[in-house]
């Protein structure tokens, strides 16, 4: 079942999404900055011939990536129609020809994967479970292949992965993480991470980190943090320090956007998309 049907008069569709960050001032729509919600819904617009308005799982900063977004929009049952310049194939996912209009029509550092019509309840933000970022940096003397420039964060210094793992962990759980995030009046920097994790491939360091919700900056602040514990610039148990602060703090940089992706976002069950908007929208507190 579709989360909008007659009655309201609009269809939800669930949007999979990736892009390369680089060129964007980010997802949100701002005016006169490139977005990529603003790319998108301008393009949707025109294929429904009707303005429309996208609701993601994260918005990402300024030059970071995503392989995983997850979208929804609304979109007037007539409107449909407009979508499709054939008659699907059979066996063809019901959205497939829409993806392909679409591939036409958007710029190439931006994609649409996935369009199905979202199950009743859905909303890409408030019923996300957690969201998945991956970190990458290399430490290889020439810095990073011309293939993975964009997505890569070279880095010239050697780190201690095993001391950046050790810090990892006093950073899991249900915490305060305002020392992370940069300020926003209201917002609440309560988060539950649940994985921060490191391995090496040759010369390719990787984090992985998992948490229900990200506020403002998190993902970098943590990675920059954690950077200066493998440099041997702080000891491990200075990050446990860092956590309960009221503030961003300014012991260390974030680490710079361009090794950031967003990977995957999970959901709960069609029958639990409802319960699970009421547990994100409640005021969180420790």
């Amino acid at each position: 079942m579709p989360a909008i049907e007659s009655g309201g008069g609009h269809v939800r569709l669930r949007l999979d999404i990736a892009y390369d960050g680089t060129e964007f001032a980010g997802w949100a729509p701002q005016a006169g900055q490139r977005t990529v919600a603003g790319v998108l819904e301008e393009t949707l617009s025109t294929v429904f011939r009707e303005p429309v308005r996208l609701v993601t799982a994260g918005r990402t900063d300024t030059g970071v990536h995503a392989t995983g977004q997850v979208a929804h929009v609304d979109v007037p049952s007539g409107a449909l129609g407009f979508a499709y310049p054939r008659t699907p194939r059979p066996g063809d996912p019901e959205f497939l020809p829409l993806v392909r209009r679409l591939a036409r029509f958007l710029p190439t550092d931006v994609r649409v994967r996935r369009i199905v019509r979202a199950p009743t309840g859905f909303d890409a933000r408030f019923s996300a479970l957690r969201r998945h970022y991956e970190y990458r940096l290399s430490l290889a003397p020439w810095g990073v292949d011309p293939q993975q420039a964009r997505f890569v964060t070279p880095w010239a210094r050697p780190v201690d992965l095993d001391a950046m793992t050790a810090a990892s962990q006093e950073l899991l759980g249900l915490q305060d993480f305002a020392a992370f995030c940069r300020f926003r009046e209201g917002a609440t920097t309560i988060r539950d991470l649940q994985r921060l994790s490191w391995e090496r491939h040759g010369d390719l360091v990787t984090a992985r980190v998992t948490a229900d919700a990200f506020c403002w900056n998190m993902v970098r602040s943590l990675i920059g943090a954690l950077l200066a514990v493998g440099e041997r610039r702080r000891e491990p148990a200075w990050i446990a320090g860092l956590l309960g602060a009221d503030r961003r703090s300014s012991e260390f940089a974030a680490a710079p956007a361009r090794g950031l992706t967003l990977v995957g976002v999970d959901y709960p069950p069609d029958d639990q998309l409802a319960a699970r908007i009421a547990v994100t929208r409640d005021l969180r507190t420790l």
